[in-house]
């Protein structure tokens, strides 16, 4: 007997999708609380892990600061709305349906921030490793995509973003801003959140017209290891915001 079609509403409400979803409304007020968002735009997404390609998304014309476990809604691998009572932004569901999908993330969490997004608009493209603490834990860890083709209007353009990304947790978009992806929540937001702190590090540095002084690309790789190694610190961060943006 063929098995019956999932309710997608019985599932939008399961204890662990509610988790997700109270998780993914907090990374975004977080975001907000930090300075990250942008109007109403830029997306953060989860997916299921049940395998079925389906994700939640943060809704269309919502402040990121007034989004709660409630307003989020869950979209399908094709990029189709299954459930939640808020429309979705078409570049959100190109771009986030096919960095799931293509580059197999399981959390995304796309901004336009300040600083990482400023340095997207120069030569380089994306941050040094090299150069700062914070910096280091991203060594071997990033992508560019410098070839910037305007909104993500259509399924292409996501396609095209998610194969530039080539599996790496971070990419930069040239032009656009930055991708932070990673396996759980509050790992993949430490991330964005350390990733704007150094990107705000160099345009500072550089801004003084001084020389820069990297450290060697071996002790970079050294740092980022270190770092790596205590990822405890970003569940904390990340249980410190729960407290404070209840």
């Amino acid at each position: 007997m063929a098995k019956p079609p999932s309710n997608h509403e019985d599932d939008f409400h399961q204890d662990s999708v509610s988790k997700l979803r109270e998780d993914l409304a907090l990374a975004l007020r977080s975001a907000a609380y930090h300075g990250l968002s942008e109007g109403v735009c830029n997306h953060f997404s989860i997916e299921l892990p049940d395998g079925s390609g389906r994700f939640l998304l943060n809704p269309r014309g919502l402040l990121w600061e007034e989004v709660y476990a409630d307003d989020i809604v869950m979209i399908d691998a094709e990029g189709e709305k299954l459930a939640g009572r808020h429309p979705v932004e078409p570049t959100a569901m190109y771009i986030h349906a096919a960095i799931h999908q293509i580059a197999g993330k399981a959390c995304v969490l796309h901004t336009h921030m300040p600083y990482a997004t400023s340095l997207t608009l120069t030569h380089e493209r994306a941050i040094d490793t090299n150069l700062s603490q914070n910096a280091m834990r991203y060594h071997g860890r990033l992508a560019v995509d410098r070839e910037y083709n305007g909104l993500a209007l259509d399924a292409s353009e996501g396609k095209r973003i998610a194969t530039a990304m080539q599996g790496a947790d971070i990419c930069f978009l040239g032009n656009h801003g930055v991708v932070v992806c990673g396996e759980r929540m509050d790992y993949a937001f430490d991330d964005l959140y350390m990733l704007e702190r150094a990107c705000m590090m160099q345009v500072l540095a550089m801004s003084s017209g001084a020389p820069l002084a990297p450290v060697t690309p071996d002790l970079a790789k050294h740092v980022g290891d270190q770092i790596d190694s205590e990822r405890v610190q970003s569940t904390l961060f990340f249980e410190a915001l729960r407290r404070k943006l209840k």
